[in-house]
């Protein structure tokens, strides 16, 4: 199929239209509005399908919770403020096992923070999005071809294991404008392809129930031991990540998203100078590419994490590497997105002090241009 010229937003949600989404509910919030507005123009070009603007994000994941529960492809998005808000409803979706997709293209925090790129939601996306002891499944796509294909697998993951996934994007990638080859589109599902688990009344048949409401404590300890059995399947089998020249690498960057993009670029130009640079990109954030990391770190000298954070997937590397090489960070703050020329620097400097040369393992955090920090130094015992 040919290539068009799309704006990720756009895109976004023109591939959860191609994959059959029937129902849309949100409320604005740059940088992600352009999604929002382009269903309220295309979704009602199609009988059947439904888009609301709700009064708030609290009103919109709550809606999403009703369709859901009938076994509806539906899908929300938001930016980060508006996360937080919808973080108690993702919780009871969790709660009840129903399918549900969400898009957050993240801006800078905290607070109302401001409009631009930011990779703070982090945390709140793989370790807290409400609740309770669950993961969504968190993909984050680095290109908008990536954003693309993420959204029109997502709600086929999200029915196989009756979770909630989240694309996670930020606002560059929401705002930029890049070729595209669109997947094709499917059919909305028809009543008898609807799980044998979704609320679609109850005439002539026995009645269901989905609730997250246990008032037995025994009963909610069974319903959370199902619930962590099916999170060991996702950590098994929807493990995604990818490589750049790691075969030979002697510094690891790890980086996701836009800033994977950018340590892409940063690889090639390491190895035109002749550096043995590497690069791995995880996709999945949560379940995260923890065994493949253990195994590049074996076998490299330094690891360098770059997010446009305070520094938050580091702890998820330094505790997959579980000190088996040095785990540095560099981080860019307030949707200040780092340069390919910051991050070379970052890499010189490794290459001309080696681990154990005079820097603490595993501890050294960077920020904006001061970074690598020699052990000593309180910024390297997380002092600052």
């Amino acid at each position: 199929m040919a290539k068009e010229l799309w704006k990720g937003n756009e895109a976004i949600a023109e591939a959860a239209l191609r994959a059959g989404v029937e129902a849309y509910f949100g409320y604005p919030i740059t940088p992600q509005t352009e999604l929002l507005e382009y269903m309220a123009r295309e979704i009602p070009k199609y009988p059947g399908r439904v888009f609301l603007q709700a009064e708030s994000e609290l009103a919109a994941v709550n809606m999403v919770y009703g369709a859901a529960c009938a076994g509806v492809r539906v899908l929300s998005s938001s930016s980060s403020p508006g996360i937080s808000l919808m973080t108690e409803g993702l919780s009871y979706i969790a709660g009840t096992e129903v399918p549900a997709v969400l898009v957050d293209i993240m801006r800078g925090g905290p607070g109302l923070g401001n409009i631009m790129p930011s990779q703070g939601d982090y945390f709140q996306m793989t370790k807290s999005l409400g609740h309770g002891d669950f993961h969504p499944i968190v993909l984050a796509p680095s290109t908008v071809q990536e954003a693309v294909d993420l959204t029109y697998g997502a709600f086929e993951l999200a029915e196989t294991y009756r979770t909630v996934v989240v694309i996670l994007a930020d606002g560059a990638i929401g705002q930029m404008m890049e070729p595209v080859v669109m997947p094709p589109a499917r059919p909305v599902m028809t009543e008898e392809e609807r799980a044998d688990w979704a609320l679609r009344g109850a005439k002539d048949r026995e009645r269901r129930i989905l609730t997250s409401l246990h008032m037995n404590a025994e009963g909610l300890e069974r319903m959370n031991l199902g619930l962590q059995s099916k999170l060991a399947r996702i950590q098994r089998n929807e493990l995604r990540w990818q490589e750049t020249m790691t075969d030979d690498a002697e510094v690891l960057m790890v980086a996701f998203g836009t800033a994977g993009r950018i340590c892409s670029s940063v690889v090639q130009s390491a190895r035109r100078a002749g550096l043995k640079v590497g690069l791995l990109r995880p996709i999945s954030l949560w379940p995260f590419p923890e065994q493949r990391l253990l195994e590049l770190a074996e076998r490299v000298q330094q690891i360098l994490v770059v997010e446009m954070n305070a520094g938050q997937m580091v702890l998820d590397v330094k505790a997959a590497v579980a000190g088996r090489a040095p785990v540095h960070f560099y981080g860019r703050l307030g949707g200040v997105v780092p340069l390919p020329d910051e991050i070379s620097q970052q890499i010189d400097k490794l290459v001309s002090q080696p681990a154990g040369a005079g820097y603490k393992t595993g501890a050294s955090n960077g920020f904006g241009h001061a970074t690598v920090v020699p052990a000593g130094d309180a910024r390297a015992e997380g002092r600052i």
